[in-house]
């Protein structure tokens, strides 16, 4: 009761990473508030799915292992969090913002009467004064994340309904092991008890994915361009550096929106999160939504021809001139040096 609840996404056995890196934050978020953290876990073929989330220190696991749960659909699905949650009454449930989540999270908020906040970029423990109503509330979810067009950075608070839900977008939280000896408790539930017949109408008979052609995500160097950088042109010098120095390419959403740069390669808000070992924002001009996607880089090189660009004050070295100028000077410098 009054516990943090994250779900986890299962694939093909395994748990996804925006799981695990829910899992590293709920237990920070469970610490403060001095509860447990618990897991679920839908789909069929789960025996393996303990080991992979107990050393996130998850302290108990609820199983719903049925062949007719997997793959993901959405009336079976929500049905089980839904009755969950009306069993346990949690205070705060977590899942990615994927496209699971995003059709789940919804669904399960509206049932509940619970309110939802999507694509946080942040999540932390905090008070709030409702000085109209007199209240003061302790302990509440600060749901955070950009909001008007990335203009603003919003904290949403829910104060009354529980369970206290956000969805959070892959990378934006670290994932951190806390003990891989830790151990909790397997509570294995029939999903007959929780799922009508009904709910079981839709099967999926053929499903075909296609995997990314990048992997920006996990590239430990990104050099990324934005609308300032011009055409397309001047983005093959992106992929000539990059090339160079063994990285990847991104853009901003300006980018892409301008046909520069297809939409898989677009870091921020509305895109791929990363933290790379070393990011090199070329023509970017810093907007809230992108520099979400971002900042948490260990090494930022802004090169930009204007010096009050927003990005320069989060750069760790800045360059000033276009990139025409400096990417070829960088790539002939990094080839002379690494001879």
């Amino acid at each position: 009761m009054n516990n943090l609840f994250v779900y986890c996404e299962i694939e093909d056995g395994i748990v996804a990473d925006v799981s695990l890196e829910l899992l590293t934050k709920g237990r920070s978020l469970a610490a403060a508030l001095g509860c447990r953290m618990e897991a679920v876990a839908i789909g069929h073929n789960l025996d393996g799915i303990a080991r992979q989330v107990f050393p996130y220190g998850v302290e108990t696991l609820h199983l719903f292992d049925d062949v007719r749960l997997s793959p993901y659909t959405s009336l079976p699905h929500t049905a089980i969090l839904v009755k969950l949650f009306e069993k346990e009454k949690p205070q705060i449930a977590l899942m990615g913002a994927t496209s699971i989540g995003r059709d789940l999270g919804p669904r399960v908020s509206s049932a509940l009467g619970s309110g939802l906040t999507a694509d946080c970029t942040s999540l932390e423990i905090g008070d709030h004064e409702d000085k109209r109503e007199g209240k003061v509330y302790r302990n509440l979810l600060y749901q955070i994340r950009p909001a008007f067009g990335g203009n603003i950075v919003a904290t949403i608070i829910n104060p009354e309904c529980r369970p206290q839900m956000a969805t959070v977008r892959e990378g934006v939280m670290k994932k951190e092991i806390l003990d891989a000896a830790h151990t909790g408790e397997v509570k294995r539930h029939d999903a007959g008890k929780y799922v009508e017949a009904t709910d079981f109408a839709v099967s999926v008979i053929d499903r075909q994915m296609e995997k990314s052609k990048t992997n920006i995500k996990g590239s430990s160097i990104i050099v990324s361009g934005g609308y300032g950088v011009g055409s397309k042109e001047n983005f093959q010098l992106l992929y000539d550096l990059a090339a160079v120095i063994g990285g990847e390419v991104g853009g901003s959403r300006a980018a892409v929106d301008a046909g520069l740069i297809e939409h898989e390669r677009q870091i921020g808000q509305t895109g791929v999160t990363v933290r790379p070992k070393l990011y090199i924002a070329c023509g970017i001009s810093g907007q809230i939504q992108h520099i979400a996607g971002m900042q948490e880089s260990a090494i930022i090189i802004s090169i930009n021809n204007d010096p009050n660009a927003p990005i320069n004050a989060i750069a760790d070295y800045v360059i000033t001139g276009t990139v025409e100028e400096v990417i070829p000077k960088m790539i002939t410098y990094y080839k002379r040096n690494t001879k």
